[in-house]
């Protein structure tokens, strides 16, 4: 750039030559002097406003404030010629900000560029959205934006330059990137899926299956340009960012999911069994293998995974290399801080305590945190005898890590001088330690205001030291006052004496501890009010403020109660955890990196419990018959049921819907990550019809067909879901996510990952595993979103509710009618009337009846009703955790009145409610 222009390389000489920095000042004055006459005059052409306005951005540059150019930047953006247009998109995104009245000018320019045909425009248009894009740039360009991210004739070069984006809204749209061919592609929007996901966990939840199955396809299955192997390591970048975006989240129950990353976590930890010779291609797999110890050691401490990981990270603390040292120490504390079994720890407890006195003080600190980590009952006095040891060379930024004390009078004593010696070296967390200790100890605050006061002395004292003071002195001087050489004025000259040097939060500390002495010490009140009169006129506003605030509580009359109550004493802190505990806690979980990790011994007790392999379906129920040697079980099962409250007739009510509205409404829904469902008579019908059939269509559109097959046995059940393309160009980004409402009571998951695309024309079966553990009411819901030219989202209602885990039970009359009284009337009953359709003949439908009834699982009785119209059923509810409930059922329709009366007897009342508005819907009449 410079070479080209010949008069901003001269200015730059010049500069540069410029041997005081009166010289340079007076040559950048005149350039400028020189520029605003140009500016002014006009008349100027492309080369001469880009000449110029770079030498504007040079001195801005070096730190000189320009107020000339800006309108000139403005108009270089408009300009055909990159040379120019670069200068201008250079300059505004270092001379403007934000909320600059400049930058509206330029949004048109920006909008132009992105729309423009050459790759170059667009990534400087981005750049600049990029760095100074605010809220109202935002909402003007952010559909130019992501059009020209998602676009197929985008080239890779600008994809990866992906910027301003309503969050949440764009979830999808930006996870469905993540399936791009392109890995560069996918290393960008990885990163800037872990920026969001972090702030809109429920949102991009729909990442945690893309991650695996990218981590699988590049781990496991290899599929990756060779490009992008790194030393036979393939892309270990993205690789780092797909563990860690997973530790973003808690671990998944989805069997198929921890079965993937099982493969995954594996084949790294396998790869680095054996070092290599070649450095780089160690740094890329050690990158990687640290991060899946860290995502195996969140998944479950107790699996044998991170025995495999304890296994490795014992050969890293004894490395020759400082990197792979603090590396494994760090991971090692990580996870004895998680782990309950810390075995395997121990076995290396040797060569932690020999890493105290390694010659990087980073080394030296990671082994303290591990051995505080690992230290229980069995070795904590050898532990803390090393320590105490060790003590005595260790570094001052740790020996307040390692205190020991024995008295609070030997801690106050030790960390004063601790303070006074090597202030620098000592974290804030010290000084807060001794104030919290003298506070709740009464016999100690004598002793420690003399002692400070003593170290106050000094000619130069530690700000921290004189944070100390002022709290100590303005809480318990008063209580040493009387003696000799501690008069509040003593007191007073002393402290005030290094105000001078401290910082701004420091001064303002001591002007409370002078509001506590107006309080206690009336003697020395004027010079305390000058000091508040003097700070009143002070630029910094915090202090100002204080001063303001104290001088006018001081100046009230002496027989206001207001200052005393004000100026009472500080009382006693709660419990405090160590500095070094607080430190570790502030390591894990306080840093920009919100992966969800915690330093507590306690882990979830579902994650503890072994995984049981679910049995394999035999054979389907088919809504027919029960087994002939189980039906004596599921009878007997009725019977012995405690007589609840006597039946109680109960009034009609109007059709409830609570299927085809669900409880969540759609801000609800997108709240949780959950695209809007899919509305339509066509879905309403197909979905209902579902409810009472085996196999069928659930959705279907001119660009996608979902159809059903399903199966079940007891209290489990499969499902083959066939997404058909019926278009003649693939759907790319495919990806196909459960939600769940109650997932304590239903358990849903996909046998495998889907695949991300689907051939022009072709059709994809995905087989669903279903477990019913206990009585729920919402159907899970499916969601599919994929690119066809644009991004497509569907989320449907899949046909799993509480019948499908009925099995036929025969009963007979006598037999039914006693244990339909022993189950009794509400709450263990539900009643309802509703209106019905007649067949052609004006006669009730019992056909039709008799199908729905049967296609719900229930066993349609014969010879129980004598009325042939009506309708009896019965059935047994299967579920894995609160066992089987029994369910009767009663179908009694009126020709004459056009109505129906169903009723529906369980043991359990949330199983007759939910079943009891299953039945009502489909028989019931249309509504239109």
């Amino acid at each position: 750039m410079a070479s080209n222009m010949r008069g901003l390389t001269q200015f730059i000489a010049d500069i540069r030559g410029a041997r005081v920095r009166e010289l340079e000042e007076k040559r950048i004055n005149k350039e400028m002097a020189n520029i605003r006459k140009r500016f002014k005059d006009g008349n100027l052409d492309g080369y001469q406003k880009k000449k110029y306005v770079a030498k504007v951005i040079f001195t801005y540059i070096l730190g000189y404030k320009v107020d000339v150019g800006h309108m000139e930047a403005v108009n270089l953006i408009s300009s055909p010629k990159y040379s120019e247009k670069q200068i201008g998109y250079l300059a505004v995104t270092l001379l403007m900000h934000e909320n600059s009245d400049f930058l509206r000018l330029v949004v048109n320019s920006i909008r132009k560029d992105l729309n423009d045909n050459n790759e170059i425009s667009n990534c400087l248009a981005l750049h600049a959205i990029a760095n100074v894009g605010g809220q109202e740039m935002a909402e003007a360009l952010a559909e130019d934006v992501h059009r020209l991210l998602i676009s197929p004739t985008s080239p890779n070069f600008v994809r990866k330059k992906r910027h301003v984006i309503p969050a949440a809204e764009w979830a999808l749209r930006i996870v469905a990137i993540m399936d791009d061919t392109d890995l560069g592609v996918v290393i960008c929007v990885t990163s800037l899926v872990m920026a969001l996901a972090q702030d809109h966990l429920d949102a991009y939840a729909v990442c945690y299956q893309r991650a695996v199955d990218r981590l699988n396809r590049l781990v496991v299955e290899h599929e990756f340009a060779a490009t992008y192997a790194y030393y036979k390591v393939p892309s270990p970048w993205l690789q780092v960012k797909l563990l860690r975006l997973l530790q973003y989240y808690p671990p998944t129950d989805d069997p198929t999911l921890q079965k993937i990353m099982h493969e995954v976590l594996n084949t790294i930890m396998n790869n680095c069994a054996e070092p290599s010779r070649n450095v780089q291609h160690n740094n890329a797999q050690h990158a990687v293998l640290f991060e899946a110890i860290s995502l195996a050691i969140h998944l479950d401490t107790n699996s044998p995974l991170v025995t495999t990981a304890a296994v490795l990270l014992a050969r890293f603390i004894s490395s020759k290399e400082t990197n792979v040292r603090y590396l494994g120490l760090d991971t090692m504390s990580h996870l004895a801080a998680r782990t309950e079994n810390l075995g395997a720890i121990k076995k290396h407890q040797g060569t932690i305590i020999l890493s105290l006195r390694d010659k990087d003080i980073s080394v030296r600190r990671r082994a303290l945190d591990l051995l505080y980590s690992m230290c229980d009952t069995d070795n904590s006095e050898l532990i803390v005898g090393e320590l105490l040891r060790y003590l005595k060379i260790a570094d001052y930024g740790l020996r307040e890590e390692m205190k020991y004390a024995s008295t609070y009078k030997w801690y106050v004593d030790t960390i004063l001088e601790l303070l006074s010696a090597a202030g620098d070296h000592v974290g804030e967390e010290v000084w807060y330690r001794v104030v919290q200790i003298v506070t709740n100890t009464e016999d100690l605050q004598p002793y420690a205001a003399k002692v400070v006061f003593e170290y106050l002395k000094s000619p130069s004292s530690h700000e921290s030291l004189v944070k100390v003071g002022g709290y100590i002195l303005g809480e318990y001087g008063h209580l040493i006052a009387n003696e000799a050489g501690y008069s509040p004025l003593d007191q007073f000259t002393v402290l005030h004496s290094k105000s001078q040097f401290c910082a701004a939060p420091t001064r303002a500390l001591l002007l409370s501890t002078y509001i506590k002495w107006v309080n206690v010490f009336p003697e020395i009140k004027p010079q305390l009010l000058n000091v508040f009169e003097r700070y009143r006129h002070v630029l910094d506003v915090e202090l100002q403020q204080r001063a303001c605030e104290f001088y006018a509580l001081a100046s009230r009359s002496d027989d206001d109660d207001l200052l005393q109550n004000v100026c009472e004493e500080i009382p006693p802190f709660p419990p405090r955890e160590s500095a070094l505990l607080g430190r570790l806690n502030r390591q894990r979980g306080d840093s920009d990196d919100k992966r969800n990790r915690s330093a507590t011994l306690e882990r979830d007790a579902s994650r503890k419990m072994s995984m049981l392999r679910k049995p394999t379906i035999a054979e389907p129920n088919g809504n027919s018959t029960a087994a002939s040697q189980n039906a004596d079980d599921i009878a007997s099962s009725l019977i012995g049921l405690d007589i609840s409250a006597s039946p109680v007739n109960v009034q009609s009510s109007t059709l409830l819907s609570d299927l085809s509205t669900q409880s969540s409404s759609a801000q609800t829904l997108a709240e949780k990550g959950i695209p809007r469902l899919a509305a339509g008579p066509n879905v309403e019908r197909w979905f209902d019809k579902l409810l009472y059939s085996t196999d069928g269509v659930l959705y279907e559109d001119v660009q996608i067909q979902i159809g059903i097959k399903s199966r079940y046995h007891g209290h489990l059940g499969q499902l083959a879901i066939y997404m058909g393309n019926k278009v003649s160009a693939p759907l790319t980004s495919f990806t196909a996510t459960l939600h769940v409402d109650e997932p304590d009571a239903l358990s849903v998951s996909f046998a495998k990952i889907a695949p991300n695309v689907i051939a022009p024309r072709t059709q994809m079966q995905q087989l669903l595993h279903v477990e019913c553990k206990k009585p729920f009411k919402h159907p899970p819901i499916l969601s599919v979103s994929f690119l066809a030219g644009a991004h497509q989202t569907i989320a449907v209602r899949l046909p799993i509710v509480i019948t499908k885990f009925l099995e036929h039970v025969k009963l007979g009359q006598a037999d039914f009618f006693e244990r339909w009284r022993l189950i009794g009337g509400p709450p263990r009953e539900a009643q309802s009337v509703f209106p019905i359709t007649l067949d052609d003949a004006g006669h009730v439908d019992v056909v039709k009846h008799r199908q729905i009834v049967s296609g719900f699982s229930f066993n349609v009785l014969e010879d129980i009703d004598p009325n042939p119209s009506n309708l009896v059923g019965a059935g047994i509810l299967h579920m894995s955790t609160d066992g089987k409930v029994g369910c009767l059922m009663r179908l009694e329709p009126n020709r004459e009145a056009k109505l129906c009366r169903i009723t529906v007897r369980s043991t359990s009342e949330d199983v007759a409610s939910t079943v009891q508005k299953l039945l009502q819907k489909p028989l019931g009449a249309d509504p239109s």
